[in-house]
């Protein structure tokens, strides 16, 4: 059974404040929650699972983080509005990377503050091999349940700091493009071997501020009338295009 300050420590991690200030975040849902067990046990801080799913993978577990909790349990400490099964409280991962250091394709986004977008940029920077995400330091935290949820599990694969990013340009000694609205057609670009790829705010795009340290401007062609694309799923196409050139 838990006690009350377990239940009210769980809620506030739904707070990036509280997340921040011990250390952790939390994962929910079976496929997810197993993933971890299997891949990083050792960020795993403790595990809430109802009986059914404890029985069922009662080998993954670490009998000193665990316990076994009602359904009633498990909805209070849910973020979800259909809780599924298991909460884990999870240690994060510090990351860093310095302008003369981090080597390959770097993923990096400018104000991006929907979770639901972040999450689907970590899954296509996990799906094309992307190893590393810089953030502005106004970007959603990626540690947000939602991004988190949204991620799919890239969240325990893909690296990832934040950063004030225009310093990080201007000390950048190799490519930076942007994906925008006004650049040549992404096709006609040859993507070099290493660099960053910068994507801008959902509405707003790229802050002026960035915009002298960009190398080139590139923009995926529209057959329609739809205004723009959202940056999850433009960071997708844009990727894949990279991907195949380079």
């Amino acid at each position: 059974m838990l006690t009350k300050s377990e239940v009210k420590y769980i809620q506030s991690l739904s707070q990036k404040k509280e997340r921040d200030e011990n250390g952790v975040f939390l994962v929910e849902g079976t496929k997810i929650s197993l993933e971890l067990m299997r891949t990083v046990p050792h960020q795993i801080v403790m595990v809430y699972a109802v009986k059914a799913f404890y029985e069922a993978y009662e080998s993954l577990f670490s009998p000193d983080k665990v316990k076994v909790v009602s359904e009633d349990e498990l909805f209070k400490i849910s973020q979800l509005q259909t809780p599924q099964q298991v909460v884990v409280v999870v240690k994060q991962e510090k990351y860093s990377c310095a302008p003369e250091n981090c080597k390959g394709w770097i993923l990096a986004l400018d104000a991006i503050r929907d979770p639901g977008n972040m999450g689907t940029i970590l899954r296509n920077a996990d799906w094309f091999g992307i190893e590393h995400v810089l953030c502005s330091n106004d970007c959603v935290d990626i540690y947000n349940p939602k991004v988190v949820q949204a991620s799919m599990g890239s969240v325990l694969r893909v690296r990832f700091s934040y950063t004030d990013l225009s310093s990080f340009l201007k000390q950048y000694k190799h490519t930076v493009v942007a994906a925008t609205l006004d650049g040549i057609p992404m096709q006609s670009y040859q993507f070099p071997g290493e660099g960053v790829l910068l994507i801008g705010n959902e509405g707003k795009g790229i802050r002026e501020e960035l915009l002298p340290s960009l190398s080139q401007k590139i923009t995926i062609p529209a057959f329609g009338q739809a205004e723009s694309l959202n940056a999850g799923v433009a960071s997708g196409i844009v990727l894949w295009e990279l991907r195949r050139k380079g």
